[in-house]
């Protein structure tokens, strides 16, 4: 049994690791100002309309696709993943705490900004990397594409994708029926072109991030795995 306890530990250290840069991407993402990650739009958007922060509307979103979760796969739905409650309460805490930490980063120029959008999507095609191979908990968002996947039969990183052009559409829409304007509040830009840019590359990056996170991580976690 120690080694089963040995690799929980270790699998939900290494998930954490990957809900933290998701949250750091997210949040860098917000400072570009080129437009937010599509997973933290609608939370964003619905933000700037008041009453809770980014974090705590990005807690109840993935409450929303755990529900999804339970319709799409029905009998197949397991327990232990209601475990994405619990992630998705850690995670609107850790995107609040990102976007606080970083709220000292400000980019004068398109340059500037590009770069820092760029970044975001690359940390968070790791984090949701990081999140996959440690099969411990993931954020709701990303099983909501797993089981997308496990139904249609579409590789994650394709369904991927599209869920993030899904999820900007809403978005938008959602911005136009509060504040008559589909990329924000007028005064904050929620929808720009690195939204769009994170929603095509991110699944792409994952193409690549896929094979570094297997060597750093693969081994650590396979290594206390239950025989």
């Amino acid at each position: 049994m120690k080694n089963t306890y040995k690799n929980i530990i270790i699998r939900y250290s290494v998930a954490t690791a990957g809900l933290v840069l998701v949250a750091i991407g997210v949040a860098l993402s917000i400072i570009s100002d080129l437009g937010t990650s599509p997973i933290s739009c609608l939370p964003y958007v619905l933000s700037l309309w008041g009453g809770l922060t980014v974090g705590e509307f990005t807690a109840l979103m993935h409450l929303f696709f755990i529900i999804l979760q339970i319709i799409l796969l029905r009998r197949r739905f397991r327990m232990e993943n209601l475990m994405q409650i619990l992630a998705a309460v850690v995670f609107g805490g850790l995107t609040d705490l990102a976007i606080w930490g970083t709220s000292w980063i400000v980019a004068a120029t398109y340059t500037g900004k590009a770069s820092l959008m760029l970044l975001s999507i690359v940390i968070t095609a790791a984090g949701i990397s990081i999140e996959v191979r440690a099969h411990a908990w993931m954020l709701a968002g990303e099983m909501t594409v797993a089981a997308i996947s496990d139904v249609t039969g579409y590789k994650f990183r394709n369904v991927k994708i599209i869920f993030d052009v899904v999820l900007v559409a809403i978005s938008a829409i959602t911005a136009y029926i509060i504040f008559r304007n589909p990329i924000g509040n007028g005064t904050e830009v929620v929808i720009r072109e690195g939204t769009l840019a994170s929603a095509l590359l991110t699944g792409l990056f994952m193409k690549f991030i896929d094979p570094v996170t297997e060597k750093i991580f693969g081994g650590i976690i396979d290594r206390y795995q239950d025989r």
